[in-house]
């Protein structure tokens, strides 16, 4: 019987073709990236290079776009819209990634391990640093996406996108600022570590 299974089994999987396609357009890219409620290095990792690639890649054609696109002027729009959001989401990545290797305090019962919360320190704060870069391209999208010839244009399928992008044009939405504080915290953080001996241990 066991056989008999296994035969039918193998069959199955050898007759039915695998069903995988290329991934060619930074649509496609952009929707590989998957939030977790609890997200660790490897998963932002993952989500960084999907987000990377959609940067690089040509868009799909606009029939079929993420939005509903009927001429030029949408396209545009789209395209710097698109651009604006895979950037936010770049710098939201990367702050998840630096989390990782961050140290909110310094207690002193972690004076063993001081030179490895050191090195994680400096970890954290590199990938803090480059989040920056990612913030400063989405406030150029952005700027480009809010231009007075978009003023009524209006693409209902990627709202959330604007709403973004209104945010960051009116400084609600300022990523440099929540860097800056991190950057500023793990700083200090890092000194209280550096001040560590023996004696405090």
């Amino acid at each position: 019987m066991k056989r008999f299974l296994l035969f039918f089994l193998g069959m199955g999987i050898f007759s039915s073709p695998l069903q995988a396609y290329k991934i060619l357009y930074a649509e496609q890219w952009y929707k590989l990236v998957h939030l977790h409620l609890y997200q660790d290095a490897d998963r932002a990792m993952e989500n960084i290079r999907y987000l990377e690639e959609a940067l690089k890649a040509d868009f799909a054609n606009p029939l079929n776009a993420m939005a509903k696109i009927s001429n030029k002027t949408q396209w545009e729009r789209y395209r710097y819209l698109f651009y604006t959001q895979v950037n936010l989401n770049l710098v939201e990545q990367h702050i998840v990634l630096a989390k990782n290797f961050d140290r909110m305090f310094a207690y002193f019962y972690n004076y063993p391990w001081k030179s490895a919360n050191l090195k994680s320190l400096e970890q954290a704060e590199k990938v803090y640093e480059f989040a920056k870069y990612y913030w400063g391209k989405a406030k150029e999208w952005s700027a480009k996406a809010n231009d007075s010839r978009f003023q009524f244009l209006y693409l209902p399928e990627i709202q959330f996108w604007t709403d973004q992008s209104f945010r960051i044009q009116t400084g609600d939405l300022d990523y440099e600022q929540i860097l800056n504080k991190h950057l500023t915290r793990l700083r200090q953080v890092r000194a209280d570590f550096e001040a560590m001996d023996k004696t405090t241990y």
